[in-house]
């Protein structure tokens, strides 16, 4: 059973945070093991794993970047561990954003940050841009195996973007120090 299954929800690359609030409210007091003290030792296990699933799951769902992992996964896209190779255009605009903080950081002087940042913001609205009516409209069994490949390359193109933005973040955190 998969996380979408224990839910009673359909396979989605976005989940409704309300009805995932409230389902998991649900499901919580379902497989609660206090609720469940007079079972045997086999049953009492099993709703211990539940309730387990269920919180892995809520985890999952509150973050979209974990959903769309999870749901690549799920349908093979993606390997745990994968060495997914990007585009050489994209990495040089990475490998240039991250020369520029490098050299932030050696100089010490943190005027370049607002650039740096501004610039980072742009290319990653640019990749969501690019995927959103693949997010928002996925549908299990009905749309196509070449929108969940734009996500997979989104997801790993958003990770080194996210990357450079908290480099970002740390450079401002020991400037202002």
């Amino acid at each position: 059973m998969n996380y979408f299954e224990l839910y009673g929800i359909p396979v989605s690359l976005k989940v409704d945070g309300a009805s995932l609030k409230k389902k998991y409210y649900e499901l919580s007091r379902e497989f609660h093991p206090d609720f469940h003290l007079q079972s045997d030792a086999v049953k009492q296990e099993e709703i211990l794993q539940k309730s387990a699933d269920v919180n892995r799951a809520y985890k999952i769902f509150q973050n979209e970047d974990s959903t769309i992992r999870y749901v690549l996964m799920m349908k093979g896209i993606m390997e745990e561990e994968e060495k997914y190779a990007l585009k050489p255009d994209f990495l040089m605009e990475v490998m240039e954003l991250n020369e520029q903080l490098m050299d932030i950081e050696m100089d010490g002087n943190d005027d370049g940050l607002n650039d740096a940042e501004i610039e980072a913001k742009q290319l990653l609205n640019k990749i969501h841009e690019d995927v959103e009516m693949d997010i928002e409209n996925y549908k299990e069994g009905l749309s196509e195996e070449e929108g969940l490949l734009r996500v997979k390359d989104y997801y790993y193109k958003k990770k080194y973007l996210q990357r450079i933005l908290d480099k970002i973040a740390q450079l401002r955190n020991i400037a202002s120090l």
